[in-house]
């Protein structure tokens, strides 16, 4: 009976001990079918396709199409489409100055860039982009998108467009040209001790920029940092810009595939230049590193956000090189952003303390029926037209300089104007 029971225990042991190999020879097993599945494949299409294809050109078709089904942002990145990552990075390109993503599947606009054709051409962030000439975006990747728009400068280009509130597409004429991008810039604010602050893209200099300007401005009594239509950028210097405005605490921090993989990043309070009262304006086209500053400082309560819900592109992208010269790379998604309070960013944004809506400041029209010096006869029309010269020369003056923000600036600007209003109330109530 004892011998009977230790063969039972033994073939007991026997089998889970088989089992469990079996448990670790199935993965592989399953791996090397797939990696066969996918030889077989190529080599079907090789062989049997209506056109003479080469091998190395199903190979790059099959890279293309297995980044484009991960996700929207991850992509292949030939030995062309890697060079023209890398001019761009660089600050300057021939194009229209768009930055584009896919929302739902369709070619969306996330923002026009500052003072580039596409901005001047009245290109809005959410904008979908049905044609680029005669081509149709459905089924198009990200960089096929991009290589489209591309091109050499003073050449014309034809997006046809859908935009939210119009009834039928819209065709858009648009003159290339050599893309420069200004990334940050101040403006003083007329009659106020305030200091307007643009960042229109996040690359390598924009917190030492920053930094300089916050220095230089020490006499002013508050900041308005200007997000909008800001499709991101560097991380790092994300975090950077946080960490002038915050002296402690988690800034940002990013999820991988596992938990362990958690990287947080966190203000010092050696880097903080300054604790005056401050208020970010964002909208629709603020995205990825613009999400991660006004997002930030809102969950540090350190600023006041106005203007509309941000883009929600809360992932993290790395441009991973695929061979020794590194002329190939893929661009992986392989995080996501979480904000101090531990919210997403991805699909959601960031909803502003105080919405306000884009456009001119709404005026009553009360002065109909006043009666003012200028309505009088015999009224000083010498000293009038003295006074008309001293404005006209004066604004003049300051639409070269491009230094300062005036009356009829903050009056053309609703979503300007509501922050003024909201700093001017930060300021009393801090002193």
């Amino acid at each position: 009976m004892k011998k009977l029971l230790l063969a039972s225990t033994l073939a007991v042991v026997l089998s889970q001990t088989l089992f469990a190999k079996e448990e670790v020879i199935a993965p592989e097993q399953s791996r090397f079918e797939s990696l066969s599945k996918l030889t077989k494949v190529i080599g079907t299409v090789e062989k049997y396709y209506v056109d003479d294809i080469k091998l190395q050109e199903i190979v790059d078709k099959s890279l293309k199409g297995l980044m484009q089904e991960l996700d929207a942002h991850s992509s292949y990145l030939d030995k062309k489409a890697s060079k023209e990552m890398n001019v761009q990075t660089q600050g300057e390109f021939g194009g229209l100055g768009i930055t584009v993503g896919m929302r739902d599947g369709a070619l969306t606009v996330i923002s026009p860039i500052d003072d580039t054709p596409a901005f001047k051409a009245g290109i809005k962030p959410l904008d979908i982009i049905l044609k680029i000439d005669e081509t149709s975006s459905i089924n198009m990747t990200l960089d096929e998108a991009v290589n489209l728009m591309r091109g050499k400068p003073k050449t014309n280009i034809v997006l046809t467009i859908v935009r939210k509130g119009e009834t039928k597409p819209l065709e858009v004429k648009i003159q290339r040209d050599i893309i420069k991008i200004q990334s940050v810039f101040a403006k003083t604010i007329e009659k106020e001790d305030l200091l307007y602050l643009r960042v229109a893209s996040f690359d390598a200099n924009v917190t030492e920029d920053l930094e300089k300007i916050i220095n230089e401005n020490k006499d002013k009594k508050g900041f308005i940092l200007d997000l909008r239509n800001n499709p991101g950028g560097l991380l790092s210097q994300a975090i950077g810009v946080v960490d002038l405005f915050v002296d402690k605490g988690i800034i940002v921090s990013q999820k991988g595939r596992n938990a362990e993989d958690e990287e947080k990043f966190e203000a010092s309070s050696s880097n903080t230049r300054t604790k005056l009262p401050l208020v970010v304006l964002v909208n629709e086209g603020s995205a990825s590193a613009s999400e991660i500053v006004s997002g930030s400082l809102q969950d540090h309560k350190r600023a006041i956000v106005v203007g509309e819900k941000t883009f929600g592109k809360g992932s993290v992208q790395a441009v991973l090189p695929i061979d020794n010269e590194r002329t190939e790379n893929i661009k992986l998604t392989i995080a996501k952003y979480y904000l101090p309070s531990g919210r997403t960013i991805q699909a959601v944004g960031v909803t502003p303390d105080v919405i306000a809506s884009a456009g001119k400041v709404t005026q009553a029209e009360d002065n109909a029926f006043k009666i003012k010096e200028a309505d009088l006869k015999k009224h000083l029309e010498s000293e009038l037209e003295k006074v008309s010269d001293v404005k006209k020369e004066a604004k003049t003056l300051e639409n070269e300089t491009k230094k300062v923000i005036n009356s009829e600036d903050v009056l053309e600007d609703n979503q300007l104007n509501t922050s003024i209003a909201i700093l001017k109330s930060l300021i009393i109530m801090n002193k």
